[in-house]
């Protein structure tokens, strides 16, 4: 894994993450101490419909009916009033 300082960062962002965005990882410092950690962002992976299906399959939760009625059913406009 490759490591720069704050300052290369700062000097060459847009070519660190290509690298990046390429599938390396880089660890940033901070007066020589780790700080953070750029990694490539993990694509949204879909799913076919028989790899969760079975989540469904089952009965609803036994405490469904009591969650259900515990949650504020009113329905408020989030922007009411702001212009």
């Amino acid at each position: 894994m490759t490591t720069v300082g704050l300052r290369e960062l700062r000097q060459d962002a847009s070519a660190l993450v290509r690298r990046v965005e390429s599938g390396e990882e880089i660890e940033i410092t901070v007066a020589g101490r780790l700080a953070a950690r750029m990694v490539p962002a993990a694509p949204k992976r879909w799913q076919r419909w028989d790899d969760i299906a079975e989540v469904f399959a089952g009965r609803p939760d036994s405490d469904w009916e009591r969650d259900r009625d515990v949650i504020d059913q009113s329905v408020a406009n989030p922007w009411e009033g702001l212009g």
